[in-house]
């Protein structure tokens, strides 16, 4: 146990952990957003108690995942200070837009939604919600452009020793970024998405509040199944990215060890890393990972044994977490569009309304196996083709880490204790009168 095993060990414990809070309040922001929207337009009161019923467990999941959020940057200090000082002229700019723009107008918007309720016109009122949906939506934009370079490093000069910004349009407009917000993005919606399924699952299968929940139901039936469909389709466009840019990861992905043309995908595979091969390979797809990756059957798909040993990320937990984000992901493309086709009525369906209540943790999984993709998959390297994880951590005693490690343990369990009792307390509470 080093300094840098800890300080990994630390760094993905606190992203994971921060990362359960996240794609509920990027997802249930939007949300109650609509709901209050529908108010303003409609009258209709069952709206209004919506925006305030599904705005409160936004607000508790918000409050939580901010603490995360801090811990988290001071790392980039603390634990990968070599990091910091080499890229910090970018990756320190896109950090600071972020704080400095999305997440204080964030802030302000959410206390003065919370606290004029009645004061101001309802039009006024929901314009409130809508910037801090805006702003949270916009803080992950940042976040995941910066994480997006360190996936492709571009615009930058290597001068006096360490990278510096060269053309910040460049950075910003960075595909591997902008697919990966999407990508991000629609996880996160579809996750908030099944939450309130989920919740309003409950309470139809008890007959609480039939037509409030009703409601909220169809509603977030359409916005589910929307975003699984563009979760799917851009996960394709993800991958293809993937492919152009961080061959080895895709490898990795699809534990693909020999370089071939019209290379197959099979459905079903055993990594067997310590003799380079596959231990089990079945039902084969003849050219699919050609095309899926290029686009065509006779594109050349690079294997593992091409790239040195000390390049390749871990194969086995890349490729099984793979497996679970994809599956996952279709499971929500079905399961949406079974809510959807029962939107008008879901209280004649309690085998759905069951499964709905088993979905909840469901995209929870999917998100942190994507991310174990992102990040693993993309190890050994902290910037990709430019610098080592193993270059970027600080001079720090083991003990050290090994103290704020377990700290963030013990810390983070008990948030995350909080945040899922108050969640489930006030989700079964129900609404307002």
């Amino acid at each position: 146990m080093d300094v840098l095993l800890l300080s990994r060990l630390q760094f993905a414990v606190a992203t994971m952990f921060h990362f359960l809070f996240v794609p509920l309040t990027l997802g249930l922001s939007i949300l109650t957003a609509i709901y209050e929207t529908k108010y303003v337009k409609t009258g209709d009161a069952d709206y209004k108690r919506a925006a305030k019923f599904w705005g409160k467990l936004f607000l508790i999941n918000f409050a939580l995942g901010v603490v995360t959020g801090i811990t988290l940057e001071f790392q980039f200090g603390t634990n990968w200070s070599s990091y910091s000082k080499y890229v910090g002229d970018i990756f320190g700019s896109l950090l600071a837009i972020e704080a400095t723009l999305a997440f204080y107008m964030e802030s302000t918007f959410v206390g003065l939604w919370l606290f004029t309720w009645d004061k101001v016109k309802p039009a006024v009122h929901a314009t409130f919600i809508w910037i801090v949906a805006i702003s949270s939506n916009l803080s992950a934009l940042w976040i995941l452009i910066a994480n997006g370079w360190m996936q492709n490093p571009v615009g930058y000069v290597l001068r006096n020793g360490r990278a510096e910004l060269d053309n910040f349009i460049t950075v910003i407009t960075n595909p591997f970024g902008l697919i990966e917000f999407i990508h991000t993005v629609s996880g996160a919606y579809i996750l908030a998405g099944f939450f309130v399924l989920g919740v309003s699952a409950w309470h139809l299968l008890r007959k609480n509040e039939t037509q409030f929940f009703t409601k909220s139901f169809k509603v977030a039936a359409t916005f589910t199944l929307i975003f699984a469909l563009v979760e799917v389709f851009n996960g394709h466009i993800h991958g293809s990215e993937v492919a152009k840019v961080q061959p080895a990861k895709l490898a990795a992905m699809e534990s693909h060890w020999e370089t071939r043309k019209n290379a197959s995908m099979y459905l079903f595979a055993l990594p067997d890393p310590a003799n380079e091969k596959n231990a089990v390979e079945l039902l084969p797809i003849p050219g699919m990972l050609s095309m899926l990756a290029f686009h065509t059957l006779d594109a050349e798909v690079k294997g593992l044994k091409d790239f040195p040993k000390q390049d390749r990320p871990p194969v086995e937990l890349t490729f099984w977490s793979f497996r679970v984000m994809v599956g996952l992901g279709f499971l929500f493309a079905l399961v949406g569009g079974l809510a959807w086709l029962k939107r008008n009525d879901p209280v004649s369906s309690p085998a759905l309304l069951k499964l709905l209540l088993l979905m909840i943790p469901m995209p929870y999984i999917a998100n942190e196996a994507g991310w174990i993709v992102a990040e693993v998959g993309r190890q050994p390297w902290l910037v990709y083709g430019m610098m080592r994880t193993s270059e970027g951590v600080s001079t720090l005693a083991v003990s050290q880490v090994a103290i704020s490690l377990a700290a963030f343990v013990v810390f983070y369990t008990a948030l995350g204790l909080v945040d899922f009792y108050l969640l489930a307390k006030y989700a079964r509470k129900g609404p307002v009168h």
